[in-house]
């Protein structure tokens, strides 16, 4: 009870420190929830648009509509592949008249157009190397098809997506240490202001875990606080504007949202006691070599 006590009072001995620390890592935390949002709004469209990415398997005319089918279903059992829609010589027809306004079959005279397996992926495996591995397997199924796919829009994906990961990654870690070292910084304050204080503590036998555990508990009250803020601010930003003047907008990042609110809470409560452990730590170490 004694440690849990003095970890309340010291944010009120030391005020000024604590709340400025409490406002510095609040700002750092919402920024880092705003991160996060995007990054995981940024993956959701990705995973959208690899669900979305399509192949075109063009059979020959050697093959009859009932191969070509008995192709489209064998091509379905391959490990990746969501979505196996067979595509006949008059459907391909139709949907040339509706892309272009005109009937192939009566400006040629006849139907050139080849039926088709148009395949689609799994989330997963939307990706060029799944892809590249998974063309083989269907050239094993159909050896005279034409297999087609826009492999520079599927390395557009993969090459953004690595790029805004590495970013925001980045930034998050930068962010995370900037709170780790403000936080470890107030403890060190406050740990010097009461120095005569642990030092009779240290003569009289008490432990490090002992002197420490109070400056752990008041660091993690403030990172757990920052916390609290940095999620009921992210709160008001997305429910209160954004649902309310971008109603699209907010619904792509509300499922994010859902995650980070948690995740801002239970990171600041992190960062507090890591900070507040590393300072402490280091604080003793130096008292103890005097």
């Amino acid at each position: 009870m004694f440690v849990v006590r003095e970890g309340f009072s010291s944010i009120g001995r030391a005020k000024l420190p604590a709340a400025i620390t409490v406002t510095i890592s609040f700002f750092a935390l919402v920024l880092l929830a705003l991160f996060s949002t995007a990054s995981l709004s940024f993956l959701d469209v990705i995973q959208q648009l690899r669900s979305r990415v399509e192949v075109e398997v063009f059979l020959g005319d050697a093959m009859s509509d009932s191969q070509a089918m008995d192709a489209a279903r064998q091509i379905k059992m391959v490990k990746g592949v969501s979505e196996a829609l067979f595509v006949s010589k008059s459907e391909a027809a139709e949907a040339f008249a509706q892309d272009f306004g005109e009937n192939i079959v009566k400006i040629l005279g006849s139907n050139p157009l080849p039926r088709s397996v148009r395949l689609k992926f799994l989330a997963e495996y939307a990706r060029p190397e799944s892809i590249q591995r998974i063309v083989p397997e269907i050239q094993a199924i159909v050896p005279d098809a034409d297999i087609r796919y826009n492999q520079s829009f599927l390395g557009q994906i993969e090459q953004n997506a690595r790029l805004f990961t590495l970013v925001t990654g980045g930034m998050g870690v930068l962010i995370s240490v900037a709170t780790i070292v403000l936080i470890g910084y107030t403890i060190r304050l406050a740990m010097y202001s009461r120095q005569e204080k642990i030092r009779t503590m240290r003569l009289v036998g008490a432990t490090g875990w002992f002197i420490s555990a109070p400056y752990i508990i008041e660091g993690a009250l403030q990172g757990l606080l920052s916390g609290v803020l940095a999620a009921g601010t992210l709160w008001l930003l997305s429910v209160q504007l954004l649902a309310r003047y971008e109603p699209q907008l907010y619904a792509v990042v509300q499922p994010s949202t859902l995650l980070v609110y948690p995740a801002t809470v239970v990171l600041g409560l992190l960062l507090g006691v890591f900070g507040s452990a590393l300072s402490v730590s280091n604080y003793l170490r130096v008292v103890s070599k005097r």
